[in-house]
């Protein structure tokens, strides 16, 4: 993990401790991103910074719903970086403003399985409302040294005694969910019925008390796995991506029985937005830009929406973050795709009690 996103994570946090609603790293006020610490890189954005003279001002959120609950309050950013799992939400409540593909270079060039999506990219009558950006796994992560492989070869260890204290799970109700359904044997968490629903909480239910952090961020993660407070880990590619780049023996495992979660984040105009449309626009081309691609796969562990900048990657750098071969990399997995409102709703419901204890 750089210094720069540790520092970032210190700065928000002591926002947040501050008692502002959200951390803000200010630089060009005439652009507001709505996004995930660490998302502020130049290196996500280098043309728009290049073509302007700085990067745009971002402001943080934790998760999606708490994302959802600001901007139905009244806040409007210029743009945003949602998930799959949320855009349908975000678009029916109203928040989101179509796309212009023709102001978005390198649009044509965008993964033709990510454009396929249902309901995500765009909608049937063709409208555009989301950029995908961003495309990776929530799977378990691992101290090598202190945790036996054997131990670890079902996702239902998560719930197992002998890892009391020692796991963290993301503050996330998607990525939680997406576990739970795994391990009940789900791959399409949206045919989830009551009674799934309720095995699926009842698993949640037994990893609680094993779970020593429910973190918020990457770097909260890291700085566990640092200081030695957890061994076993629900986490997004690039915790494993950046601490064993560092010397730790931070793994991840893929090859579970039950498998792993997929996602793709990307971003979106906000209806309402302030910004220069040309503004707006250099920003979503700066980050679909081929040279981007690198950097997110390399650094992040992520891969890139660009698939020109992905072909363009050397086959050696993909084999290692784990991209070589795409249909591999989606084998056995649950994708975190858009969820029908009221299974959303029970879910979040439910997530806050588990956390509570109930």
């Amino acid at each position: 993990m750089s210094h720069r996103r540790i520092l970032t994570g210190l700065l928000v946090g002591t926002a947040l401790l501050a008692g502002t609603c959200q951390g803000a790293l200010a630089a060009d006020g005439s652009l507001t991103v709505f996004d995930w610490s660490g998302y502020e890189e130049p290196e996500f954005h280098p043309a728009y910074a290049a073509k302007h003279g700085d990067s745009p001002t971002f402001t943080f959120f934790a998760d999606e719903d708490e994302a959802f609950a600001k901007m139905t309050a009244g806040f409007i950013p210029d743009i945003a970086h949602p998930c799959s799992q949320s855009v349908v939400k975000w678009r029916d409540a109203g928040l989101l403003a179509p796309l212009d593909t023709s102001k978005i270079e390198g649009f044509d060039d965008i993964l033709p399985g990510l454009k396929s999506m249902k309901d995500l990219v765009s909608t049937a009558d063709g409208t555009v409302w989301f950029l995908p950006f961003d495309w990776g796994n929530t799977l378990m992560t691992y101290n090598a040294d202190a945790v036996d492989q054997k131990d670890i070869q079902s996702l239902t260890a998560f719930a197992d005694p002998k890892f009391k204290g020692r796991v963290a799970m993301a503050d996330n109700v998607d990525d939680a969910f997406a576990l739970a359904s795994l391990a009940i044997g789900m791959k399409d968490w949206t045919e989830m019925d009551d009674a799934k629903f309720a095995e699926a909480t009842a698993f949640l239910r037994k990893v609680h008390p094993n779970v020593r952090l429910y973190w918020a961020d990457s770097t909260e993660l890291a700085q566990a796995f640092g200081g030695g407070e957890i061994d076993l880990a629900w986490a997004w590619n690039e915790t494993s991506t950046t601490l064993s780049a560092e010397g730790l023996p931070i793994k991840a495992k893929k090859d579970t029985d039950e498998g792993l979660s997929t996602w793709v984040c990307g971003y979106v105009k906000l209806k309402g937005a302030e910004a220069d449309d040309e503004k707006i626009y250099d920003y979503l081309s700066a980050v679909n830009a081929p040279e981007v691609a690198k950097y997110i796969v390399t650094a992040w562990g992520y891969g890139h929406g660009n698939g020109a900048g992905m072909k363009a990657i050397p086959q050696e750098d993909l084999d290692a973050s784990g991209y070589g071969d795409v249909d591999q990399f989606v084998d056995n997995t649950l994708f975190q795709s858009p969820l029908p409102n009221e299974l959303k709703a029970k879910m979040i419901a439910e997530w806050e009690k588990i956390k509570a204890g109930y």
